[in-house]
């Protein structure tokens, strides 16, 4: 099985090298050449493609992993114009579910399937293999791909129907904005009651309140490094997609509204590549 990968940004680069480690990647491709170039030659085994429809062409398997909508449509399309009939394309941005169901159409129509297939993990389960899935497509279709999720991830859910795998990840993209609000929140708190830190997050993580967000971030956004698993900016872009989604279904998500306006503000202050913990500057004061 040939298997391409389409889109080596922070997330993508992890999860191409563990298709490699698996014998699994045949090609990549990224928008900036350069670094499909040099994963390429890192690699050695692997080819990078300068044109999107040429990779098609040669692979069972296309994997795409990039940031927009837009994108999305724009690498299906391109996709489209050259994969011969029984590809499956997997699709792991985060996009809207609406999009997911656009591209499936497209790629049906040349005899392509189509599952989309968002993650959750951040950057550390992209580059360790623990990435969870979350499905929307047919199951038949799923099966054919399963040994390619597998070398990315320690959970695949199929969740049902094309868009049911965005509609999922939108799901925990609410939640992060809320834990990301509580734990920054009570971390600030804690400062201002003159606490040691360190000792106090060792504390909570271990009772009711523990969380992975706490675990892997608590550290790092109190002592002020902000290296992103899971950039501000995209945060963002993906919960004006939430918000969207709400108001169609006539559904509130205050938590989120408020994460969107504050992320906001961060980002004027030019820390839309931090990480999500960077929400800890608002609450502190720094």
């Amino acid at each position: 099985m040939q298997v391409g990968f389409i889109g080596l940004g922070a997330m993508g680069l992890g999860m191409a090298r563990n298709l490699a480690k698996a014998g699994l990647l045949a090609g990549v491709y990224n928008r900036t050449a350069a670094k499909a170039q040099a994963l390429a030659a890192e690699l050695a085994v692997v080819t990078a493609y300068a044109d999107i429809t040429k990779l098609a062409a040669d692979m069972d398997v296309v994997l795409t992993c990039v940031s927009a909508d837009s994108d999305v449509l724009a690498v299906v399309a391109a996709i489209a114009g050259t994969a011969k009939a029984g590809t499956v394309v997997v699709d792991m941005s985060t996009v809207s579910s609406g999009t997911a169901q656009q591209a499936a159409v497209l790629l049906r129509a040349k005899g392509v399937a189509f599952v989309d297939a968002p993650v959750s993990g951040g950057v550390e389960g992209a580059n360790n293999g623990t990435l969870s899935i979350m499905i929307g497509g047919d199951a038949d279709t799923l099966d054919k791909v399963r040994p390619v999720l597998e070398a990315m991830s320690s959970r695949i859910i199929h969740v049902g129907p094309t868009g049911s795998g965005q509609a999922t990840k939108a799901v925990n993209q609410v939640m992060c904005a809320g834990i990301n609000q509580a734990v920054t929140e009570a971390l600030a708190f804690a400062a201002a009651q003159n606490l040691p830190m360190e000792k106090v997050i060792d504390a909570v993580a271990g009772g009711a309140a523990g969380n992975w967000f706490l675990d892997k971030r608590g550290k790092t956004m109190t002592s002020g490094a902000f290296a992103p698993g899971f950039k501000l900016a995209l945060h963002h872009k993906d919960l004006k997609i939430c918000q969207r989604m709400a108001e169609n279904a006539q559904v509130a998500i205050p938590l989120s509204v408020m994460t969107i306006t504050e992320y906001e503000q961060l980002m004027a202050a030019g820390h839309g590549d931090e990480d999500i913990s960077a929400l800890y500057r608002l609450k502190s004061g720094h």
